[in-house]
């Protein structure tokens, strides 16, 4: 199911929307940022942090993108040094205005200066915009990486550590962490200015009078236009790829959604959802790109309108010394007072605080990656039998941890011979799902062993049990994408062929749910969506065994089939069930409908995770216990009257 993705640009739409979802969606750029935390920090801590947190920042952006974290890099400490080259240009000017001499020729003098500063200005304008682009691109590519990271790691544990509470909740918290490594590189970036402002702030550039007063709130004025403009496209930008952003948190959400592990591990389903979150992705930052570019562009005029109006300023101070109006005391105490006055280290102390906060986050995230290797599925092992004849279940015990005392399985032994049916039957609680997810690798025994002929499964090739494992497990995802993808995500690794579907569909007797939805196997199964379809618990049921015979494992292990199901329909999903038992497929039947299990080869029954009773149907029927009791129980539901089974 490799998908080929069409234009990320401005609005492109990915072969992800179009296979997943039926059609094109939209992408959230507003993200929600934490607002009601202030942490605490002294001068000193914060002095002796920053360079780390820094650094931190720098790491990321460097594995996101090196280019644009070079771009950003050079840009800020081209504009550091604009700046000191701009304050020694101002010094120059100042010295040359209060000296002696004539007016004329200090102002003459001073000329070489003004051209200096207005040289620094142009390439701090130029560095500014590159910087804004660049940021704009690295910051979703920071996240995205970041994200791709948790939800490889989270895919790739063992099931048992998504049922883990401690676990889940290290999950809960390193989500945020995408997000705050993406929202550390604007705070260093604004850390980084801060800090050039404080150094800047011994010598300011503008020297204040009642005259000057309105044309310096004018300065104000294209900051401010610029910050609402760019609001204003976010917010319309916000409105449009809502949808494309609930998507592509649907899919990571899907990774790691404890319903959806099973299948996700059985199936290998993780890299073909990790495919499409990237290619959703970068649709996505295609969209953003073009915000960044724009915001350059605006950050551009309204620059220019800032320089226009600073010209006038100076201008204005020009004249009135000129005229005489100012006295250059004035002026030398107007520059005092603005230094003075400098805001700059309470805007560091702000963003040094944001950006330790983040930091947090980012290092919950880091404690994932730890720990999900620890807890990762093995990779290798012992090889499995080409042909296996059988699967033993010796001595096996399992418990889940924190639950009750007694085991889901004590002391199991039992035999599945392959190529057959073998029925797993015992009222709820007797440890047959259990049963079957210990076949499927997705737990090991606490005790004894699960053995493929003489090998242990314990310490075979995981990848290679999964591969010949299909699973229609009791409650199996019901993934909300297209009836397409709800079919062939059972081989989510293989081409996806219209034949293989066909015939899954077929094999499944799914026919004619696919005939009845909209738009046929293209259908959005998600009401969520617009355009969406809703089946019916039947429906589904057809669809999920249609699943498993689009993966063609040799072992097919399918729990309570039948549940959603009316009578005629579940004679006829049994009817398909053997017939690709017929063909040489192993199958192990759970369900609770004794009488479904009427044509197994052997039965398994279990009561409170042991194993009872052993046989065929008929044996066990003959035999008077625990089977042929549920058996009559059943049966009397049905006849209204006690039901003496009888074998044959």
């Amino acid at each position: 199911m490799v998908g080929k993705k069409h234009g990320a640009g401005e609005g492109g739409v990915s072969e992800s929307e179009r296979l997943l979802f039926g059609g094109p969606l939209r992408y959230d750029t507003g993200w929600n940022q934490h607002r009601d935390a202030f942490l605490e920090l002294n001068f000193r801590a914060m002095v002796t942090r920053l360079p780390s947190l820094l650094a931190s920042s720098f790491r990321l952006a460097w594995q996101a993108d090196r280019r644009a974290a070079r771009t950003v890099l050079v840009a800020e400490v081209g504009r550091g040094l604009g700046q000191a080259v701009g304050l020694l240009a101002v010094n120059s000017v100042l010295g040359r205005l209060i000296g002696g001499g004539a007016l004329e020729e200090r102002l003459r003098g001073a000329v070489p200066a003004l051209l200096a500063m207005a040289a620094v200005m142009v390439v701090s304008t130029l560095l500014r915009a590159a910087s804004t682009y660049a940021t704009g691109r690295l910051e979703p590519k920071v996240e995205r990486v970041a994200t791709e990271l948790y939800l490889e790691r989270a895919a790739a544990v063992e099931l048992a550590a998504i049922e883990d509470h401690a676990f889940h909740k290290l999950l809960d918290t390193a989500q945020y962490g995408a997000g705050s490594a993406r929202r550390m590189i604007a705070y260093s970036t604004r850390v980084v200015n801060a800090a050039i402002s404080l150094i800047a702030a011994a010598s300011v550039l503008t020297v204040l009078h009642p005259a000057l007063l309105p044309l310096l709130a004018t300065m104000t004025l294209p900051s401010a236009w610029s910050a609402l403009t760019n609001a204003r496209r976010r917010y319309e930008s916000f409105h449009t790829w809502v949808q494309h952003s609930r998507a592509g948190h649907l899919i990571s959400g899907l990774l790691t959604e404890p319903a959806a592990a099973p299948e996700i591990r059985v199936h290998g389903v993780g890299p073909f959802l990790l495919r499409h979150y990237r290619a959703m992705s970068e649709t996505a930052e295609a969209e953003q790109a073009r915000l960044a570019r724009l915001a350059a562009r605006t950050g551009l005029i309204a620059a220019a309108w800032t320089g226009l109006a600073t010209v006038a300023t100076y201008a204005t101070l020009g004249g009135l010394l000129l005229a005489g109006a100012m006295a250059l005391s004035v002026a030398g105490t107007a520059v005092i007072a603005i230094r003075t006055g400098s805001s700059s280290l309470d805007s560091l102390v702000l963003e040094v605080n944001a950006l330790h906060e983040e930091a947090l986050f980012v290092g919950d995230l880091q404690r994932l990656y730890v720990e999900a290797a620890e807890r990762a599925i093995p990779v290798g092992g012992a090889a499995l039998p080409e042909d296996p004849q059988e699967i033993r279940f010796e001595n096996v015990s399992f418990s889940y941890p924190g639950e009750s005392a007694r085991p889901a399985l004590d002391d199991i032994t039992l035999a599945l011979p392959l190529g057959r049916i073998v029925a797993l039957v015992g009222e709820n609680g007797s440890g047959k799902t259990t049963l079957v997810k210990l076949l499927a690798g997705l737990y090991t025994p606490d005790r004894g062993r699960v053995l493929w002929d003489d090998v242990d499964a314990a310490t075979a090739d995981r990848h290679q049990l999964a591969e010949r494992i299909a699973m229609v497990a009791q409650d199996f995802k019901r993934w909300p994408f297209t009836a397409r993808v709800n079919v062939a995500v059972g081989r989510s690794s293989a081409p996806l062929t219209e034949e293989r579907l066909a015939s899954s569909v077929t094999e499944a007797g799914a026919e004619e749910v696919v005939a009845d939805l909209p738009r046929g196997l293209d259908t959005l199964l998600a009401r969520q969506f617009s355009g969406g379809h809703e089946l019916s618990g039947g429906q589904w049921q057809r669809l999920g065994i249609a699943r498993a015979a689009y993966r063609r494992g040799r072992i097919l292990i399918v729990d309570e089939p039948t549940a959603a199901l009316d009578a005629r329909a579940e004679l006829e999903v049994f009817e398909k069930i053997r017939a690709l038992a017929s063909t040489g497929q192993t199958v192990v039947l759970i369900t609770h409908r004794l009488a479904s299990v009427r044509h197994a080869d052997l039965v398994h029954v279990l009561d409170q995770g042991r194993l009872v009773e052993s046989g065929t149907p008929d044996e066990l029927l003959a035999s008077g216990g625990v089977y042929a009791e549920l058996y009559s129980l059943q049966a009397e539901q049905f006849t209204g009257r006690v039901v003496t089974p009888k074998a044959g």
